[in-house]
């Protein structure tokens, strides 16, 4: 019994803290971002980045045509160390609501850009051979007031 009183307590403390907390706070939630981290093969920054133009552009834009996302960008740079990307993808959605049930919406694009399966086959096979994906994140903006 003890230790369950313990816990509740402990429970409403952080609920408290947490209420008081958010009330406090000098910033609001905005759009949510799909961060992919790349990093290119050596020599092949160049050959990537046209890959996009033709392909990644053209799926986003119609994306962002069709309203499933706000914007879309793509930020090259230097990589800081040899294993580190030097290719950030972006693109952002409105919330992570937005996000829920587009799937089909997402498949037309991709069949309407680039084509059919095997073509997306020949596309991801050819992108192995100029960079490697570190990684990806969603990550909210925050706004000040």
């Amino acid at each position: 019994m003890k230790t369950t009183m313990k816990i509740m307590l402990v429970a409403l403390v952080l609920l408290t803290g947490t209420h008081a907390f958010s009330q406090n706070r000098q910033y609001t939630e905005g759009s949510v971002w799909n961060v992919s981290f790349v990093k290119t093969n050596s020599g092949m920054g160049q050959d990537y980045l046209n890959n996009l133009k033709t392909t990644w552009k053209a799926v986003h834009d119609e994306a962002l045509k069709q309203g499933l996302i706000l914007s879309y960008k793509i930020l090259d740079g230097e990589a800081a160390n040899p294993q580190d990307f030097d290719i950030l993808l972006l693109v952002e959605y409105k919330n992570l609501a937005s996000m829920d049930g587009t799937d089909d919406k997402w498949d037309a694009i991709y069949k309407k850009t680039i084509g059919d399966e095997a073509t997306m086959k020949n596309l991801r096979e050819s992108r192995v051979s100029m960079r490697t994906i570190y990684g990806g994140k969603l990550m909210r903006e925050i706004v000040y007031k």
